[in-house]
């Protein structure tokens, strides 16, 4: 991916030490269970829209829209965004193909995520304009997993970003850039690819995670309640073939599975599922930390 003129030289260094550090934290799986509580819910309180973010394409995909609109906010000098240059970005640095692409532009536009800027000019070059709405739901994930951050070491993170809006514009492209770098994000582990490759299968995950027991999980089946195929399709606006696929595979990997035959009975996800997880976000906590102490220096 190219980096903004702003960034260059600032990635010479791994986020490993940010990442490791994150994982040694002792609360960083109670915070980790507050993000995924407030992705949940998010996600109830506008599903068709949420839904953009809900596998990993389509977060790579919308973050990058996000990314290129903010790096104009806090450089005019860079051309808008329009349909053309953002189909050239995604196909460039891999994020999709241009028909996949395209099909996530018409739905952003159709659910107004994306808006047409007035234009008298040439259509294929008519500036997109991010809706309120988008800017809105991308505040309220970046200062939830702020406050998640602040937990772990109590940080004032997410009081310095209610007070100083314009740090989250410098501060989620540069943690964006990282992570369509990091090959611990976008190449996560097969437990955690199974989910997040999938339809919604992200908020799937996130739900999972959401239902494990408070305290020290022991190594093996961790057991999270009952719960029910229909509960998932009727929450997330899925198929039930499609939902059933995607628990097959899980099961077939060995890191879900119900008690009783059927699907019924209390659902268990294994510990290796949530250590893989946990190192997973934690890629993305890292990179947020960093961009965002980074933000703060360069804003001062």
């Amino acid at each position: 991916m190219n980096v903004h003129p702003s960034h260059h030289g600032a990635f010479e260094h791994p986020l490993a030490p940010w990442i490791d550090a994150i994982l040694e934290r002792e609360q960083f799986a109670e915070a980790l269970r507050d993000v995924a509580l407030r992705l949940v819910a998010m996600h109830d309180i506008a599903p068709r829209i949420v839904r953009y973010t809900a596998n990993l394409q389509k977060w790579l995909l919308t973050q990058a829209i996000l990314t290129l609109h903010f790096e104009r906010k806090t450089d005019p000098t860079r051309s808008g965004l329009t349909a053309a240059k953002l189909l050239d970005f995604f196909v460039a640095n891999n994020v999709a193909s241009r028909n996949t692409a395209v099909a996530h532009l018409a739905e952003m536009r159709s659910y107004r995520l994306l808006l047409d800027a007035e234009w008298a000019g040439d259509k294929r070059l008519r500036p997109l304009i991010v809706s309120e709405t988008a800017e809105d739901l991308i505040r309220q994930w970046f200062d939830g997993h702020l406050r998640s951050l602040d937990r772990l070491d109590k940080g004032r993170r997410c009081d310095l970003s209610i007070a100083k809006p314009s740090l989250m514009h410098f501060a989620h492209p540069r943690a964006t850039r990282r992570l369509f770098g990091e090959p611990g994000w976008c190449s996560p582990p097969e437990s955690v690819a199974t989910f997040v490759w999938t339809e919604s299968g992200s908020n799937i995950l996130h739900d999972l995670i959401a239902r494990l027991p408070k305290g020290e999980l022991a190594e093996g089946q961790i057991t999270i309640g009952p719960l029910r195929i229909s509960e998932i399709t009727n929450r997330y606006i899925i198929s039930k073939s499609h939902a059933q696929r995607v628990f097959a595979r899980a099961r077939d990997l060995g890191i879900v599975g119900w008690q009783r035959p059927g699907n019924r009975g209390d659902l268990w996800v294994s510990s290796a599922l949530v250590h893989d997880y946990r190192r997973w976000q934690a890629v993305k906590f890292a990179a947020l930390e960093e961009a965002f102490d980074w933000a703060v220096a360069r804003t001062a």
